[in-house]
C-alpha cells in the first residue's frame, strides 16, 4: 500500500491558527465592548466570535482523530472524521451564531434600549476588522496554492479538503458581520434610534446561517461520499488502460476516504490467454502505474472480468460483467 498523504497539510494549520487566533482575541475585546455598551450587535458579535473559535478548536480535533490507524471495525481509516467535525461546525454556527444573534436581535428590536459608550463598541469592531482581515487574507493564500484555475464558488464546491473552505466561509462571514455590526452602532450613536442595532444583530444572524446552510450541504456530501476529481479520474483511468496487457478498463469506482485517500475499484479485461500467475502480476503493475499517477491512491482493488461486446437476452443467467 502506498503512503497515506498527511491529513492536514502545513497550509491548512496556518489557516486554521490565524482564524483560532484572531478570534479567540476578538471575542474577548468584543464581550468587554458588549458590557460598556448594552450593544445587541456587539453581543451578537461575541457570540459568533466564540463560536468561531470553538469551530476552529473542532477543525483542530477532526485532524487529529483523522490520523488514527485503520483497525478492525474501520478498516478504510478515519479519514471522514474531518468531514463530521466540519460538519459540527456548521451546526455550531447555526445554532451558536445565527439563532442566538437573530434573536437578540429580535429582543432589542422590542425593547429597545439607548447604547452606553458606542466608541468603546466602534473602536473594538475597527480593532477586528484588522485582525480579520489578516486571518481571511491567510486563508486566501493557503486556498490560492491549491485551488487551480477553479473560481473561489467552485473551490468552495468542489474542494475535498474541507478545512480551507470552512475558514474562508467562516472569515468573510465575520467581515461581513463586523461591517453590520460598526454600520448598526455607528446609526444607533448618531441618531439615538438604538433599533438599528437591533437590526444589525438581526442581519448578523441571516448571515450566519445562510453560511451554515452552505457549509453542512457541502460537507454532507463529503459524508456521504464523493468520488475522484476529474484529473484524477484522468490519470487513473490512463494508468490502468496503459499497463501491458489490459485489453480495456470495464468500468472505474473510485470514493474518497478522506480528503488525501483515495479508495480506487476496478474490473479490467486482460488478454485472454494470461495464466493465474500472470494476470496477478498484471494487477500488481496496475496499482504500481495507479499509484504512480495518484499517489492518494491509498487502497487499489482490480476484478478480472470479460467484456461483453453482445447484450444478453432478457431470460439468459446474469454474469458479474457489466
Amino acid at each position: 500500500m502506498a503512503a497515506i498523504l498527511p491529513p492536514v497539510t502545513e497550509g491548512n494549520r496556518r489557516a486554521i491558527l490565524a482564524a483560532f487566533l484572531a478570534n479567540l482575541g476578538i471575542s474577548v475585546a468584543k464581550f468587554v465592548a458588549f458590557l460598556a455598551t448594552g450593544s445587541a450587535s456587539m453581543l451578537a458579535e461575541s457570540v459568533h466570535s466564540v463560536a468561531d473559535t470553538g469551530n476552529q478548536g473542532l477543525l483542530f480535533l477532526g485532524a487529529a482523530r483523522a490520523r488514527r490507524a485503520p483497525d478492525a471495525e474501520h478498516p478504510f481509516g478515519y479519514g471522514h472524521e474531518r468531514y463530521f467535525w466540519a460538519f459540527v461546525v456548521a451546526l455550531v454556527l447555526f445554532s451558536l451564531g445565527a439563532i442566538f444573534s437573530a434573536g437578540e436581535g429580535i429582543a432589542k428590536l422590542r425593547n429597545p434600549h439607548p447604547l452606553d459608550s458606542p466608541g468603546w463598541a466602534i473602536g473594538v469592531l475597527l480593532a477586528a476588522i484588522i485582525l480579520e482581515s489578516w486571518s481571511f487574507n491567510t486563508a486566501r493564500r493557503e486556498a490560492n496554492k491549491v485551488r487551480g484555475g477553479r473560481s473561489w464558488w467552485g473551490f468552495m464546491r468542489h474542494a475535498k479538503s474541507p478545512e480551507l473552505p470552512v475558514v474562508l466561509a467562516e472569515d468573510l462571514g465575520a467581515l461581513i458581520g463586523l461591517v453590520l455590526a460598526l454600520l448598526g452602532v455607528s446609526l444607533a450613536a448618531t441618531t439615538g434610534d438604538s433599533r438599528y442595532d437591533a437590526m444589525a444583530s438581526i442581519g448578523i444572524g441571516v448571515l450566519l446561517g445562510v453560511i451554515a446552510v452552505v457549509l453542512a450541504v457541502e460537507m454532507k456530501s463529503l459524508l456521504i461520499g464523493e468520488s475522484a476529481g476529474p484529473k484524477h479520474l484522468t490519470e487513473i483511468r490512463s494508468a490502468i488502460e496503459t499497463t501491458p496487457r489490459v485489453l480495456r478498463l470495464i468500468h472505474l469506482r473510485t470514493l474518497h476516504l478522506g480528503p488525501d485517500e483515495l479508495l480506487v475499484a476496478g474490473k479490467v479485461e486482460m488478454e485472454a490467454s494470461l495464466e493465474f500467475a500472470q494476470v496477478a502480476a498484471v494487477i500488481n503493475a496496475i496499482e504500481a502505474n495507479v499509484r504512480a499517477r495518484a499517489p492518494m491512491a491509498a487502497m487499489i482493488y482490480i476484478e478480472p472480468d470479460i467484456h461483453l461486446t453482445q447484450p444478453r437476452p432478457p431470460d439468459a443467467a446474469p454474469t458479474r460483467a457489466t
